[in-house]
């Protein structure tokens, strides 16, 4: 099996590289951190780091000449697993605002705001939501299995995915009111949180992922 990382100068690379590797060799993936769109499109499963603003993530994606066509043709037409990290996760969604409106790849209906409520600012949470926190399932998930409520992982994040269809929204943790932790349908998983940060937990949900066969 190759599981091909995505190389696109996204700054969480490094350390899901080795999370995955490790991981990798417990359940006989091969790891590939590419910038090549060829072996993206030929690989058995796919994952899109990132880290920074929406925007930017989604300009060093476009500048990786042949990579988007890459992805559809892997994910959408081939129908390969494919996990996103972080920015990589909120780029499924249609539209981020962050900065300026930028499209996504628009794989799951929603868009990506602020964050921010009332009982937010009423209890004086910072933003970014940054830290460990509790997840919340709101839906059962083979990349989920064995991770339960009231586990915890690691997010830095200012911004996050609004679904538009309930059914999308996986997981998510409370920082004020509910936040965005995991989106998924039928063969894409996204996390807010970052798994290679998040110990136990996080290497759990990656050796799901290279099991997974949705």
């Amino acid at each position: 099996m190759r599981v091909a990382l995505i190389d696109y100068d996204s700054g969480n690379l490094h350390s899901a590289a080795k999370a995955f590797q490790l991981m990798g060799r417990e359940v006989g993936a091969e790891i590939l951190v590419t910038a090549d769109p060829d072996l993206v499109a030929r690989a058995d499963r796919i994952v899109l780091p990132g880290d920074g603003a929406f925007p930017a993530c989604r300009a060093a994606l476009d500048d990786v000449d042949g990579m988007a066509e890459a992805l559809r043709e892997a994910v959408l037409t081939r129908a390969m697993p494919f996990m996103g990290i972080c920015v990589g996760m909120q780029m499924l969604a249609g539209t981020g605002h962050e900065y300026r409106d930028t499209d996504g790849l628009g794989w799951i209906p929603g868009e990506v705001v602020a964050i921010d409520s009332p009982e937010m600012r009423r209890l004086g949470l910072k933003v970014p939501h940054m830290g460990w926190n509790d997840l919340v399932i709101d839906h059962p998930h083979p990349v989920l299995s064995g991770i339960a409520t009231g586990d915890h992982a690691y997010f830095v994040h200012g911004w996050q995915f609004r679904v538009q269809d309930p059914a999308h929204r996986i997981a998510h943790a409370d920082y004020g009111g509910p936040v965005t932790a995991v989106v998924g349908r039928d063969n894409i998983i996204g996390t807010q949180f970052h798994p290679e940060k998040s110990q136990a937990i996080g290497l759990r949900l990656i050796a799901n992922f290279l099991r997974w066969t949705p």
